[in-house]
């Protein structure tokens, strides 16, 4: 079945940016310091400031991640052409879990080094990248919501790339028990992978 011509991406791109948006500035809400001293030093503060290096860098990880999330909703909607409305749910869907992702972040810098506030975070991106690898397939299917001429190698490269990153999810969920505090560095490996010239091509 056709989708329906007057479903444009438009108000899906525009309520994406808007999520986006606001819960990459929620993140900031996160990085809070200690109550201080009456009497605290330059040197104390300094202290203080250093022992939070790992609210910094959540802040900081989850930060890029959703940027990343966004420039990959970008680079898919700069093919999708069309919508439906199986697809606006799938999309939708992909926003209430981005904008879990403060609070998911909060808890693993409130608990750190607990496994399950770890698989938590963790799966929280592990159903994000699951979903926007649905909507490229979804998308891509049959030429449902793409340009009819689109070469069936960007297709299948376009769901190789999205692979990469629900399988690093998933590894980091793994270690959430076997190596607390350390799952997240998983996906600093990601920009070396899709620099490999097999996710190039």
């Amino acid at each position: 079945m056709e989708p329906n011509p007057g479903l444009t991406t438009k108000r899906i791109e525009a309520l994406t940016d808007g999520i986006f948006a606001i819960a990459m500035t929620l993140l900031v809400l996160n990085i809070e310091l200690p109550p201080l001293n009456q009497g605290m030093t330059v040197m104390g503060l300094h202290q203080l400031l250093f022992s939070q290096w790992y609210i910094f860098y959540n802040y900081a990880l989850s930060f890029i991640l959703l940027a990343v999330f966004w420039v990959i909703h970008h680079v898919q909607f700069h093919s999708i052409q069309r919508t439906d409305r199986v697809h606006l749910w799938i999309n939708i869907v992909i926003l209430l879990f981005i904008a879990l992702v403060p609070f998911s972040t909060s808890l693993v810098g409130d608990f750190r080094g607990d496994s399950i506030a770890e698989l938590f975070f963790n799966a929280n991106l592990f159903i994000i990248t699951l979903l926007f690898l649905l909507n490229w397939i979804y998308s891509t299917q049959n030429h449902r919501l793409v340009d009819k001429e689109m070469p069936e190698q960007h297709i299948k490269l376009g769901i190789k790339k999205s692979l990469v990153f629900p399988l690093a999810a998933l590894f980091a969920m793994v270690l959430s028990f076997a190596a607390p505090g350390a799952s997240g560095r998983v996906y600093l490996l990601i920009p070396f992978i899709l620099f490999l010239p097999s996710f190039r091509r």
